[in-house]
């Protein structure tokens, strides 16, 4: 691709199902695209930093003279896991070929990009779920604890409920339901492999049920239904917090987001605004870069 402004700004957002790249120029305008697989650096930091980097060749790729525009352009990471006051720094040393680097969180690069790097708040509904707000005067976190202590608006924690009520159900102290007999097939129908599959299972494992468990709440199932339920709320909990917090404008984000709407209707006054931008272009935003 020729006719770049140069520089341009880079931004990754990596989460824990994928990580996405986008390259933006001087005048805010798209450049070029990238996508590649998980980049949680708590669950897996070299595995993460392998997949950001596949995911930066792939969009760095389709523009002329890569090496140049890496060692011109600013680099903006929001990243999953994001746990110490030295990770941003440890991930910024694993792309010295950039001008400038900018780590922060998957949920602040949310944040930004939803209200355009305005004051604002947001609830992340995807693997994990959190919530962030974001002013000049504070910043306040909450909730995004993991699926196994926290995250109870996560893929990942419906997607773990639905087989803990699959293993329930297997050793008769649940009903049996179309989802429980779903998802044990998947096993072919031994609970023994779900008890191997949790020792090494992720999130992002756990949170590939999840389109199962809100498809099967759609129709009443019996397990599903108040799992769906319990999400919505808990994401409905995460906004009323931020509210509290002083919060006026809140943002329901991640890739669950569209899809929790109607269940977060069904179960009290819905108070998300749609992002005005989104988390990819958060990081362009992090890394001090344009959008148009």
């Amino acid at each position: 691709m020729n006719g770049n402004a140069l520089p341009l700004t880079i931004g990754v957002d990596g989460g824990g199902t994928r990580c996405r790249v986008r390259i933006r120029n001087s005048a805010g305008h798209i450049c070029a695209e990238g996508e590649a697989g998980p980049s949680n650096i708590h669950s897996d930091f070299d595995a993460a930093i392998i997949e950001i980097r596949k995911a930066l060749d792939h969009a760095l790729g389709k523009i002329n003279d890569s090496a140049t525009v890496r060692a011109n352009a600013s680099l903006g990471l929001g990243l999953a896991g994001i746990v110490t006051l030295d990770d941003p720094a440890r991930v910024a040393k694993a792309f010295p070929d950039f001008k400038t680097v900018m780590v922060d969180s998957d949920a602040m690069i949310a944040c930004l990009g939803a209200h355009a790097g305005q004051d604002g708040a947001i609830v992340i509904a995807g693997t994990g779920s959190a919530g962030l707000y974001r002013s000049s005067k504070k910043i306040y976190h909450i909730g995004g604890r993991g699926f196994r202590l926290g995250d109870e608006g996560s893929a990942a924690r419906m997607g773990s409920e639905a087989l803990r009520h699959v293993l329930l159900a297997a050793d008769d102290l649940r009903p049996q339901t179309p989802l429980t007999k779903l998802i044990l097939k998947h096993f072919d129908n031994d609970p023994s492999a779900i008890t191997r599959y949790s020792v090494t299972a992720k999130g992002s494992d756990y949170g590939a049920f999840c389109p199962l468990v809100l498809e099967h709440a759609a129709k009443g199932d019996e397990v599903a239904l108040p799992i769906a339920k319990n999400a919505a709320r808990a994401l409905l909990d995460l906004a009323h917090a931020l509210q509290r917090h002083g919060a006026e404008r809140i943002a329901l984000t991640g890739g669950l987001a569209q899809v929790m709407r109607p269940w977060i209707a069904l179960e009290g006054q819905d108070p998300f605004s749609d992002p005005l931008y989104d988390a990819v272009d958060g990081a362009i935003l992090l890394a001090g870069g344009v959008v148009a």
